[in-house]
């Protein structure tokens, strides 16, 4: 049985409403994985030059309140397409910081908006991926960068969690779509319009993207 766009969005809502009133608690099961993605974003952005980033799949914003420890000079935008996870967000009232409830295929932002975006851990529940990147690219500036962080593996791997794992996510409520190999992601990089990229695939079954608008 197929599920439509809006079906998984629904129930990415549905998932991720509950998971907001845990998702800073420490306790969050398992989306505390999302915390071993952020040294690695910290890491591409050491020594660039950065003034505007956005974080799509921003959650309750703890990338965001990580950068702003880092970076307090920078503006921060957090778009998320959960309610209640921007609720949350926007409850710790971090500075320069703008949360936003919207979609991740439809981002609400002019073109040349910022210099970064981040996405981590959020990609694998967008079921038009293509959108995410053609809207990464329009939204970046002229060598702005986006840092993705979220799941591949070998192609056999690869497909026993698209065919076993996500249809139990499936059955728990959960709106994860699909994992992608890695040459599957070089794919839709190009396809939005990148030219430079890297794509590697790291321990914990996670790839790590980062590719520059030319």
């Amino acid at each position: 049985m197929s599920i439509s766009s809006n079906k998984y969005k629904q129930m990415s809502i549905k998932e991720f409403t509950k998971a907001a009133k845990i998702y800073d608690s420490g306790k969050s099961g398992i989306y505390e994985m999302c915390k071993y993605d952020y040294p690695k974003v910290l890491k591409e952005l050491k020594n660039k030059k950065f003034n505007d980033v956005l974080d799509c799949g921003c959650g309750t914003g703890p990338m965001i309140e990580i950068l702003c420890e880092k970076y307090p000079d920078k503006l921060y935008t957090g778009l998320d397409l959960t309610p209640e996870m921007i609720k949350k967000a926007k409850e710790k009232n971090l500075p320069n910081t703008n949360f936003v409830v919207g979609d991740c295929e439809k981002i609400p932002f002019e073109n040349k908006s910022f210099d970064v975006i981040i996405c981590t851990n959020s990609f694998h529940h967008y079921p038009n991926p293509q959108d995410f990147f053609d809207n990464a690219y329009r939204v970046l500036r002229k060598g702005g960068r986006l840092i993705l962080r979220d799941y591949t593996s070998t192609d056999f791997i690869v497909w026993l969690m698209n065919h076993i794992e996500m249809p139990l996510a499936h059955l728990c409520g959960h709106g994860d779509v699909k994992i992608y190999k890695k040459e599957e992601y070089r794919e839709m990089l190009k396809k939005a319009g990148f030219r430079k990229m890297k794509v590697h695939a790291e321990e914990k079954f996670r790839c790590h993207v980062v590719a520059v608008k030319l």
